[in-house]
């Protein structure tokens, strides 16, 4: 199918102002939070990785935010930012970084992964070849994870500074 044009311009300027929507959403919900910028910042970046780390999620990052006494709401809100949005992204990332750390081939990994993923079987879960490939995908996914939420709490403490900066001129 061959597009115009026109109609491809149309779709990047709806791209472009969705985007751009987003972005003013995401500053509009944190400027209303009401905490301090290191709370709103460690419960961002605790969102962030438990939200590319398999299996946790929302809910994880409220009950791990509570526990810790960090914001929630920044918490869910880097959560559900980063659950299954980057996720095949992430997977990449963290099959070659795992098979990086641990020596693996991460061609190898990712097929057999894939394979795994396809025929599961709770059964074959704790056998030695399962975990050979299990380990190396979540030790990228740890790494990968973790390297995240630092840069999400780093962006994130930055843009909180600057709102309360901004919030203080204008009063």
């Amino acid at each position: 199918m061959v597009c115009s044009p026109l109609y491809k311009g149309i779709m990047i300027n709806k791209i472009s102002k969705r985007i751009s929507q987003f972005f003013k959403w995401l500053y509009i919900k944190l400027s209303k939070i009401n905490d301090t910028p290191q709370k709103i910042a460690l419960g961002f970046g605790l969102g962030v990785f438990l939200g590319i780390i398999p299996g946790a999620g929302p809910i994880a990052a409220l009950v791990l935010s509570s526990f810790l006494k960090i914001n929630r709401a920044s918490a869910l809100l880097g959560s559900l930012l980063t659950n299954t949005w980057i996720s095949i992204v992430t997977f990449m990332l963290a099959v070659k970084v795992g098979s990086a750390v641990t020596g693996a081939n991460w061609q190898s990994i990712s097929s057999n992964w894939t394979e795994l993923m396809t025929h599961f079987h709770w059964g074959n879960l704790f056998e030695l070849a399962v975990l050979k490939i299990a380990f190396p995908v979540m030790m990228g996914y740890f790494i990968v994870s973790l390297a995240l939420a630092v840069s999400a709490y780093v962006v994130m403490f930055v843009v909180i500074k600057y709102i309360n900066k901004r919030r203080k001129v204008a009063q």
